[in-house]
């Protein structure tokens, strides 16, 4: 299996609380397009995902906003991507969309794409909050965007949520997740409200939620989606059976993957590299056909953290076979103690996040670092 990820940087406004890499430079869109697409051919026997050994199963188009381009160059896009590998009948083609952009012509123009599922950014149904945010769209909007993405033949469509702002009750918080069911899609992601350096609001010197208001609105969440039958397979993630996020869960098991594009970061299985994080510089690379990118080798210590780190994420969680001897024996000797205290399950060689350990994952897993 192998993935790949496309970065489109282009978002008409900046949400306070987005750390990804992003621009206003609505001009360059299509000179940006035309060098994925040189990159896509420059790239394209990397991880021999044209050999028919390793297809493509999965594509996403991430941001930023990729809505924001047009039908027709997100087509030249795709051309491109099959012209130049081999990718599965199958395979799962994600984009990633704003609810305001998924107009009654863009949901047609899906149709020519080979896009089978879209994730939505509703963040939530309060339209004050969205204001707040500098979100575009209201919460009408995103009922309306379903809508069109059903009649569009679209039958895998996740959704986004926050939770934990400013003032928020838990009330609020339950009257999202009662928005977001009666859309009945196939998946959902959730995040508590994160003040990230950098950003517009790292700047406001908002006062985080208060903990245990934290702790009781993602209980309340696992709780209600799991008894819609939802399966939160993990962290913040909650799919229907048979719906989980193909890609993502790529990220999670240590697939091998292509990232393109400005700020875009790849995983060979040894090495992660990443794009140059500015579209101006990204551009100029292309034009003389040169990938602008710093990158590191994974092993050792850094080999053994990403493992734990992702794999704890997940229901399954962290299968030892997959460590070395010596790094099952730190990783077992620092988890003893989150065992005891019911954090943590061991059962047949996987560690696992129990309920209890959910809320606390980034402290454990932390704690099972080498540093």
């Amino acid at each position: 299996m192998a993935g790949i990820y496309i970065h489109i940087p282009f978002c008409r406004s900046r949400c306070i609380y987005c750390g990804f890499y992003s621009t206003t430079a609505f001009e360059h869109r299509q000179k940006y397009v035309e060098a994925v697409c040189k990159e896509i051919i420059i790239r394209h026997e990397e991880l021999e995902i044209n050999n028919n050994d390793y297809p493509i199963e999965t594509i996403y188009l991430g941001g930023g906003t990729p809505s924001q381009l047009c039908i027709a160059q997100l087509k030249q896009i795709f051309d491109t991507l099959y012209i130049y590998n081999k990718v599965k009948d199958d395979a799962e083609v994600t984009i990633e969309v704003n609810p305001d952009d998924v107009t009654d012509e863009f949901a047609e123009g899906l149709k020519s794409l080979p896009v089978n599922r879209v994730s939505m950014g509703a963040q939530t149904f309060d339209d004050e909050r969205l204001r707040w945010l500098h979100r575009r769209h209201t919460s009408k909007q995103v009922a309306e965007a379903v809508a069109r993405l059903r009649d569009a033949n679209i039958q895998n469509i996740s959704i986004d949520l926050m939770y934990g702002f400013p003032g928020e009750t838990l009330g609020d918080w339950e009257y999202d997740i009662d928005c977001a069911l009666a859309l009945d899609v196939e998946h959902l992601s959730a995040y508590c409200l994160m003040i990230e350096d950098g950003t517009p609001l790292s700047r406001m010197q908002i006062e985080p939620v208060e903990e245990e208001l934290e702790r009781l609105m993602y209980y309340t969440l696992i709780d209600r989606l799991e008894a819609a039958g939802f399966e939160h397979y993990e962290i913040s993630n909650f799919a229907r059976p048979g719906y989980r996020s193909r890609h993502n869960s790529s990220y999670w098991n240590g697939t091998p993957y292509i990232g393109l594009g400005a700020a875009a970061h790849s995983y060979d299985g040894h090495t992660r590299s990443w794009n140059v994080a500015d579209i101006h510089q990204y551009i100029k690379g292309m034009d003389h056909g040169e990938r602008l990118f710093d990158s590191e080798a994974i092993e050792g210590d850094t080999r053994y953290n990403d493992i734990v780190t992702v794999a704890l994420r997940t229901r399954e969680g962290l299968h030892l076979a997959s460590l070395s001897d010596e790094q099952t024996d730190y990783c077992i000797k620092n988890a003893n103690r989150f065992i005891d205290d019911g954090l943590l399950r061991f059962v047949s060689d996987h560690l696992s996040l129990t309920r209890k350990g959910l809320f606390v994952s980034d402290m454990i897993i932390s704690e099972l670092m080498k540093v």
